[in-house]
Order: structure tokens, then C-alpha cells, then sequence
């Protein structure tokens, strides 16, 4: 993914790669530092902003608010992402297109595709503010020079479990060339032909090449 993207990605919220999307890495583990969940029945992805960076001045980032702004006044990440998504809730801007990576295991993660980032809010958790980021899965939508359509085709995110259990059966392996880079969870019946996100006999492991093979060739 970092080859990819064309970064280290060391950082979880990445806005504004190259003036066309952004990135996050996300965790849907019960241990994940921060609290992302699925919702509306596998369309939506409720991602929960950064803390503040741990140092002399904030022992512990659990106990402060998120922060919108650094001390300079320049937007944080959270900033830069809020300021997107409520543009885009206020249609005055396209929603911010931004690509999903999850972390599964160590040393094991997923690309879960694209989204569009629709809203946002700030919300007391445990004592103190967070952001929470609302972001739509699309379908399709990699060619990143064609503009973001106007109603976009929904899909449903494939479960984390489901996607660990396709892992091991398929062995990490694209299950028609056997590559091990640019994995993709596919939908052998798509979602749209009435194939389900929620059976491991219904998704399997492409390379991002036969992926796009694939899907010129759906009709």
C-alpha cells in the first residue's frame, strides 16, 4: 500500500494525497487504540480521529481532547478532514475521496476500498472530545482522474472476519496468478447481482490486476 500510495503512510489520516484523495488506516480489532465500527448494515464506516501526540506536554493523549488545530494555529489532520466533510455535508464541496486500509493482524493488511467522506462531528467519549468521521463505501471509483459521480453506487464492507477466514483458505494468494502484492477482497457475485458480503464461499483473494480484469467484464 505504501508503494502505492507514493508514502510511508506512517501516519493513520493522510489528507490530500496528490490533490486527489486521501488515506486512512483503520482497525476494527476489540484492541484497536481507536474506536472504528461499521454501521448502516455494512455501507457506512464511523472512523474516530487522532489523539494528540504523546509527549512532556500530554503524558497521556487518552485524557485530553482530540485536537482540531496545532499551537501554530494550522489545521491537524483531524482539522483538515472535519473541514472536508462538513463542506461536503453543506454541498459546498464533492465529498473528499478517500482510500481504506485495514490492519487485520500484524503485518496483515486490507485494502477495503473506496469512500466518501459525508460528515462529521465531535462527540464526548470518556471524559473528553473525540471526532467521528462518516464515510460511505463506493464501488469502484479508482480511476482518480474521472470526477466523483453525483450519486454514487453503494457497496458493503466485507467483515473483518469473513476476510480472515478467505485469508488462510486462499493463502494469502491471488487465487488465479498466485501474486502476494496488491491483494483485493473480491465479491465472486458482486454485491449488485445479489452476491453477499457475508460468506466466505462468496469472496476470495485478486490481485488488483485481475480485480480490474474482472470487473471490465461485469455487465
Amino acid at each position: 500500500m505504501c508503494v502505492r500510495e507514493g508514502t510511508s503512510l506512517q501516519a493513520g489520516m493522510n489528507f490530500g494525497l496528490g490533490g486527489t484523495h486521501s488515506v486512512i488506516l483503520l482497525s476494527l480489532r476489540p484492541n484497536a487504540p481507536y474506536h472504528d465500527q461499521i454501521e448502516d448494515s455494512g455501507f457506512t464506516l464511523i472512523y474516530e480521529g487522532h489523539d494528540h501526540p504523546k509527549g512532556k506536554d500530554c503524558l497521556n493523549p487518552k485524557t485530553v481532547d482530540q485536537p482540531e488545530f496545532y499551537p501554530s494555529g494550522a489545521l491537524t489532520q483531524n482539522g483538515k478532514f472535519y473541514k472536508a466533510s462538513q463542506a461536503a455535508k453543506l454541498e459546498k464541496l464533492p465529498p473528499e475521496r478517500v482510500r481504506a486500509y485495514e490492519k487485520m493482524r500484524p503485518g496483515i493488511w486490507s485494502y477495503n476500498g473506496m469512500f466518501h467522506l459525508v460528515d462529521s462531528q465531535r462527540v464526548h467519549s470518556e471524559g473528553r472530545m473525540v471526532f467521528k468521521f462518516r464515510l460511505e463505501a463506493v464501488a469502484g471509483e479508482e480511476d482518480l482522474t474521472i470526477p466523483a459521480p453525483i450519486a454514487p453506487v453503494r457497496r458493503r464492507i466485507i467483515p473483518t472476519a469473513i476476510k480472515l477466514a478467505v485469508w488462510k483458505r486462499d493463502g494469502g494468494r491471488c487465487v488465479q496468478c498466485g501474486a502476494t502484492d496488491e491483494l483485493h477482497f473480491d465479491h465472486d457475485l458482486p454485491w449488485s447481482k445479489g452476491g453477499t458480503s457475508f460468506s466466505v464461499d462468496n469472496v476470495q483473494l485478486l490481485c488488483m490486476r485481475h480485480n480490474i480484469q474482472k470487473s471490465a467484464h461485469i455487465v
